[in-house]
């Protein structure tokens, strides 16, 4: 697999997640900056950092299967190990612009 493809992989990956959210926030996991590593190898295996917003996040298990569900089923990708991380703790700055402004911390 080229560069190339594998950058188109991750872009899907990227566009399928932020189709998912915490029921509890109205912006997407990605925007609101819990994705915290995206790679796939020339195979298409994916290794992929998340975090939660809160280590007690009440939604995990919904939210890691949704995640788990989407980016698997993203064309090129064979295999999906899905890392659930702590460090860095997640906190506000990570949010994108738009989470933000969505949120009304801009």
């Amino acid at each position: 697999m080229t560069q190339e493809e594998i950058t188109k992989i991750e872009e899907k990956i990227v566009d399928v997640l932020k189709t998912v959210y915490d029921p509890e926030i109205p912006v997407n996991i990605y925007d609101l900056g819990m994705i915290y590593k995206i790679d796939v190898d020339d195979k298409g295996n994916l290794d992929m950092d998340m975090t939660f917003t809160a280590p007690s996040c009440p939604a995990a298990d919904f939210i890691l299967e949704d995640v788990r569900t989407k980016v698997e089923s993203v064309e090129g990708v064979k295999s999906a190990n899905i890392n659930l991380v702590f460090e860095p703790a997640w906190d506000q700055s990570m949010m994108s612009e738009e989470a933000r402004v969505e949120l009304g911390f801009e």
